[in-house]
């Protein structure tokens, strides 16, 4: 691992331990009783009517009529969205971060060495000060212990039933219970439109790949994250990947655009995020020619949710919120702009 590698992956997870402390059919413009239909169906219920709900349905009706200036075709209709704090919530600490402390816990009966072993023992007495004080070897022991050492598949398993019984401390809600219904209605409203949805995320790839098309609609091979090493292996028999104690791929900041790049091939022409870690991959969509569209999710809900952005660790909103009105960034008040935030509201 270099040590840039090193230097990413430690911040990553510092950053996280310190905030602890549908379809796709394309509308026909030749229809003219169709297209009335659709009008009279709100296609983002859960959004209050205001400028981000009306800018989104402009965007998305003038790139996908025929005869419009701004029409573009089905093929180059991408839309990338981060995934903590966008598509849900992101604190008290990420998830899957949440997932890596749960696993060490989980692990620990099979382990007693670690009662009495750093940064095992911090975890298990919910000691952040001293977890810290470990730095970036705790942190990379942490990870080598919880996301790596199994087969892709065993670890798909794990993660599924994390997320099938796993609760988020402030609800009690279940965490895939945490996401956000507006987002979710805005992701099968571009699906709808002929649109392919993306997640590129700072997260893992393999933890999101286990769950994130049962909660979002998008497969598995739509899933853009930081990523480790791999081996492939035979095992009784059976060709198998197991997962490798390294980090190749730190998907944040730069990491996005560059992300975008290797695994979809082309520009963006929709992106959502919440933090300055989605700027790169903001500022890569909408500087590009033709019809763009930016949109930051601002967390200012500190009653349904949290408010949170420039003093904030953990999803840091400072430079993006900035530089929206140079970029013509939609920031979207999910105070304001939301009827609700979860379903079960």
């Amino acid at each position: 691992m270099n040590m840039n590698m090193n230097k990413y992956f430690f911040l990553f997870f510092a950053t996280i331990i310190i905030a602890s402390c549908g379809g796709n059919s394309t509308p026909s413009a030749s229809n003219d009783s169709q297209q009335s239909s659709k009008q009279l169906i709100d296609p983002l219920p859960s959004w209050n009517d205001g400028r981000a709900k009306s800018s989104i349905i402009d965007f998305v009706t003038r790139t996908t009529t025929e005869g419009s200036a701004d029409f573009v075709p089905v093929a180059d209709r991408i839309a990338c969205f981060d995934n903590d704090g966008t598509l849900w919530s992101e604190l008290p600490l990420y998830f899957q971060v949440a997932f890596a402390f749960d696993r060490i816990k989980a692990l620990a009966p099979q382990n007693p060495e670690w009662k009495t072993k750093q940064p095992f023992k911090a975890v298990l007495e919910d000691d952040m000060k001293t977890l810290m004080a470990g730095g970036e070897e705790a942190i990379l022991k942490i990870a080598a212990a919880t996301l790596s050492g199994m087969t892709t598949e065993e670890f798909e398993e794990i993660v599924k039933n994390w997320i099938e019984t796993a609760k988020h401390p402030t609800t009690g809600r279940l965490y895939k219970e945490m996401v956000f219904q507006p987002m979710l209605e805005l992701l099968d409203y571009l699906r709808a439109n002929g649109y392919k949805t993306f997640i590129v995320s700072g997260g893992g790839i393999d933890f999101m790949r286990a769950w994130a098309e049962k909660a979002y609609g998008i497969p598995s091979y739509q899933i853009v994250g930081s990523s480790g090493g791999y081996a492939y292996e035979i095992t009784d028999g059976k060709g198998v990947v197991r997962k490798l104690p390294e980090v190749h791929f730190v998907d944040d900041h730069e990491g996005k655009p560059i992300g975008i790049v290797r695994h979809i091939g082309k520009r963006p022409i929709f992106t959502a995020g919440n933090s300055d870690g989605d700027y790169p991959m903001l500022q890569y969509t909408t500087t590009g020619d033709g019809p763009r569209f930016g949109m930051i999710v601002h967390h200012t809900d500190s009653i349904r949710e949290f408010a949170y952005d420039r003093q904030s660790p953990l999803g840091h909103l400072e430079k993006a919120l900035d530089d929206a009105k140079k970029y013509n960034w939609l920031i979207v008040d999910m105070k304001n702009d939301w009827k609700r935030i979860y379903s079960w509201e």
